[in-house]
């Protein structure tokens, strides 16, 4: 899941429960599409926040590849012998921010219980009612 600073979903994906969630980012981020009016909408974040899971050199190779700013902690599992070169970026009090966006985010998404304990089999069908649960956030920040 994308969302922004104010806690709205910008991208979903589905994977399956026995599979890391960074192995899925690629994709997320990939799905980002916001309208601007007239044109193509924007299709690449300037800066990407994410929690120190995601501390991996394929990560951090794709977003610089894409342009966009990595704002990941280092994950000290990743990093037993310190690296040689320049560290990486990483701005504390905006990830701390940002962070709790995406808690509130998933903290209104497990307001409805059907989606908390996933009573549908079919991927296609929960995508569905999580994309049905992301407009009813858009429509309550929109009141």
């Amino acid at each position: 899941m994308a969302v922004t600073a104010e806690s709205l979903p910008l991208s979903i994906v589905i994977g399956s429960g026995d599979e890391h969630d960074s192995g899925r980012l690629i994709e997320v981020v990939d799905g980002i599409k916001v309208k601007r009016g007239i044109g193509r909408p924007m299709c690449r974040p300037r800066e990407l926040y994410a929690d120190s899971a995601y501390d991996s050199n394929k990560i951090r190779a794709y977003l610089r590849g894409r342009g966009i700013k990595a704002n990941i902690p280092l994950n000290p599992r990743n990093r037993r012998k310190p690296k040689r070169g320049r560290p990486c970026r990483f701005d504390e009090e905006g990830y701390r921010h940002l962070r709790s966006a995406v808690e509130r985010f998933f903290a209104r998404l497990k307001s409805l219980k059907r989606i908390t304990i996933r009573y549908e089999r079919l991927a296609s069908t929960f995508l569905a009612l999580v994309q049905v649960a992301c407009i009813l956030i858009y429509l309550r920040v929109l009141q």
